[in-house]
């Protein structure tokens, strides 16, 4: 992945600095102000991130490149309504899975020309009875959630933070007083 959501031509108001001088938190605030190099650190902090939470959501590697662009595009725009009210990679996790949910909402949008409604009602009615796909992603979202509730609490720490939030496995491991480095293993 390149940088092509850092804009090349910064507006005048942005200031650059060294991206790899900065803390995270002087990043996100340096970012707010409109420093471009600091948004250039926050991208490289978390691209990897994003783009792993991207592609597991739509399980496409180009489609999910698009949307871990859209989403640091999003992020320039909303940086500025950055609290600090839950941790920086929280946030932005929340504004990544909502760019891809817009996306996979406006691609389920069918749209049915009023002169093909009455064959669009006739091709409904033959296939009652299928398996209504959003009645079983509903049934293995349910099923998913009581499974990983039956997990131990370390056990569920660790799945969330890797297969929902996106950490690596050695970053769970150093930021866990719970689990030991040797206690992973690689695929």
């Amino acid at each position: 992945m390149s940088l092509e959501c850092v804009p090349s031509n910064p507006s005048p108001q942005l200031t650059h600095s060294e991206p790899d001088d900065l803390t995270e938190t002087d990043a996100i605030r340096l970012a707010q102000e409109g420093d471009a190099g600091a948004f250039e650190r926050i991208f490289r902090l978390y691209s990897r991130r994003v783009y792993s939470l991207c592609l597991r959501m739509v399980r496409n590697q180009s489609e999910a490149e698009d949307l871990t662009q859209e989403a640091f595009l999003q992020l320039f725009r909303k940086i500025h309504t950055f609290r600090g009210e839950s941790t920086f990679s929280t946030w932005l996790h929340r504004v990544s899975v909502n760019v891809v949910l817009m996306r996979l909402r406006k691609k389920n949008l069918v749209e049915i020309p009023l002169e093909n409604a009455q064959e669009d009602e006739d091709s409904l009615r033959k296939e009652i009875g299928a398996p209504d796909p959003v009645l079983t992603g509903t049934i293995d979202r349910m099923n998913l959630d009581r499974a990983i509730g039956e997990l131990a609490p370390g056990y569920r720490k660790t799945f969330m933070l890797h297969d929902v939030e996106g950490y690596e496995h050695h970053e769970i491991a150093r930021h866990s007083s719970q689990i030991s480095w040797g206690s992973f293993s690689w695929p």
